[in-house]
């Protein structure tokens, strides 16, 4: 007896798997996440960036239903884990921070980065954002901008100045006070935020710009002074602004966030903005980021990108003005 022709037309084999491979796609992003997440932080344990991801952590794991796996790559002002991240397989089990530095300022002074800030990445949102504080070792005993400057221009002698790493805001808000103070101030950039503080209550740098969250505590110790803030920041409301003190230019804020390699899944990113962004809204989380400094950021991708993309030239132009490259 003759089988009667299909009504259903011929979907040839490669079409047909295609189709498969879209669905199986598509199903393990809306299943994301079904393992650990590691979380690369660029910098080392203890510093600024570290202690604001550690608030971060516990809160966004319990959001994902999954273990979020802390990662500290650091080096090289933060592009060795940033490296580390766009390399990485875009199946959304590896995420990483991305802050100011490490991907807009460094777009512009490492020649040969080996990443693209602007496309190599998906971001997923932001953090936080936090102002920055010029802090001096006590002995220098300079209260405000004025006297500080007044001291580096009569002893021009063993004053230098220290920061996170070489290309990082904190080095280039650093070259800029250089310009400004006229003196020839040496730069000794360091792998992270806590060797940095270590040598610069030691003496063996005499100034350096970072952010609250990892200077606050020396500072509330007297074992560093603070000179300015680029922003007001409750965390050390006794600090005056530069703008304050009449001195212009000095207003810059550091932006942290989360992005993961170019070619993460859609529905992977959105489901750890829609995780961070209900992570940020809680009450707790704000307050203990507002502790360290850092003000609590919701956002999308999309804000995200356009920040990173409005922030590379910027910075790029601030870079030139103080000649800041590094081969």
């Amino acid at each position: 007896m003759a089988t009667a022709p299909s009504l259903m037309p011929r979907v040839p084999a490669c079409l047909l798997a295609a189709l498969c491979v879209v669905h199986a796609g598509s199903a393990g992003a809306q299943d994301w996440p079904v393992k650990p997440v590691t979380l690369v932080v660029p910098f080392p344990a203890g510093g600024g960036t570290d202690l604001l991801v550690r608030i971060v952590q516990p809160r966004l794991q319990a959001e994902l239903g999954q273990p979020v796996v802390i990662d500290n790559r650091s080096g090289a002002g933060g592009t060795i884990g940033s490296t580390f991240v766009a390399r990485a397989a875009p199946d959304g089990y590896v995420v990483g921070v991305a802050t100011t530095s490490t991907h807009a300022v460094s777009a512009s002074v490492y020649p040969r980065l080996p990443y693209k800030p602007a496309t190599d990445f998906a971001y997923a949102g932001f953090l936080g954002t936090s102002p920055y504080v010029l802090a001096v070792n006590r002995a220098l005993q300079a209260p405000d901008v004025k006297t500080l400057l007044d001291k580096l221009r009569q002893d021009k002698t063993l004053h230098s100045f220290g920061s996170v790493g070489v290309g990082t805001v904190s080095h280039l808000i650093g070259a800029q006070f250089q310009a400004l103070s006229k003196v020839p101030l040496t730069h000794v950039p360091y792998r992270g935020a806590a060797p940095a503080y270590t040598d610069l209550i030691g003496g063996q740098v005499q100034l350096m710009f970072d952010n609250p969250v990892g200077l606050a505590p020396y500072i509330r110790a007297n074992k560093l002074a603070a000179v300015a803030t680029t922003a007001a920041t409750p965390l050390l409301p006794g600090v005056p602004t530069f703008a304050s003190q009449g001195v212009p230019g000095f207003s810059q804020q550091l932006w942290y966030g989360l992005a993961f390699p170019r070619g993460t899944p859609a529905a992977v990113v959105a489901r750890m903005n829609q995780a961070l962004n209900k992570v940020l809204a809680d009450k707790d989380t704000v307050r203990e980021l507002a502790d360290k400094g850092v003000t609590a950021r919701a956002g999308t991708p999309a804000e995200m990108l356009a920040t990173v993309q409005h922030d590379i030239p910027h910075w790029g132009a601030i870079a030139r003005s103080v000649g800041a490259t590094i081969e």
